[in-house]
């Protein structure tokens, strides 16, 4: 089989893209902090479906409205800011007030469901990572190539590794709690996440197409 220069290359760009600080590691770190591992793989899980609506869009061409409406990124754009800055003041104004084993406390099933929607919600209404997918993956889809099938394909790949790579910090930081979930060191860092929760969403308030 005749390797692929495009593939690869797409892979080790995509990597280091997937492993960036951004909102993403934001939530999964506050949700690990507030809710405990195994309900943050629900955040995870609710920014992958995310993705894979943004991916789907941008292979059918949808997401080209975010990219040439300026109304449409900017109304998009505004209620995404606002549920980052949202999240950022509720995990402060809570911080060190959870607990973090939620298995030992019955929820009720909307509480339950609510990890995943914070994380579907925020990459839902980045409008950037519409954008992102349109304009990044037909970099890595040669002539003649299936759009559709390929930009999915791509897509697909970089919705695994972001779904890898946010299991894995999650595991990271959970390992660590018996040092972060200290009083005082829980509550700092959600205090510190809530702040970078709403720098993102100040950011994306201001961010140009």
């Amino acid at each position: 089989m005749n390797a692929d220069p495009r593939l690869y290359a797409f892979v080790g760009v995509a990597a280091i893209l997937t492993i960036l600080p951004g909102a993403d590691m934001a939530l999964v770190t506050r949700n690990v902090l507030a809710v405990g591992r195994r309900r943050t793989m629900l955040t995870i899980g609710g920014i992958s479906s995310g993705c894979v609506i943004h991916a789907t869009a941008s292979a059918l061409g949808l997401s080209a409205i975010l990219a040439t409406s300026a109304t449409a990124f900017a109304a998009v754009k505004t209620m995404g800011a606002a549920y980052l800055v949202w999240l950022g003041v509720q995990s402060i104004r809570g911080a060190g007030g959870r607990s973090p084993l939620p298995e030992a406390e019955p929820a009720a099933n909307a509480s339950r469901a609510e990890p995943f929607v914070q994380g579907f919600l925020t990459n839902i209404l980045n409008p950037k990572v519409a954008i992102f997918y349109l304009t990044f993956l037909p970099q890595f889809i040669g002539p003649g190539e299936p759009v559709f099938r390929r930009s999915l394909f791509l897509a697909g790949l970089h919705i695994a590794m972001g779904f890898v790579w946010l299991t894995a910090y999650a595991w990271f930081v959970d390992q660590l709690g018996s040092v972060l979930t200290r009083p005082a060191v829980k509550a700092w860092l959600e205090r510190a996440t809530g702040g970078l929760l709403i720098a993102l969403g100040a950011r994306l308030a201001w961010a140009r197409r």
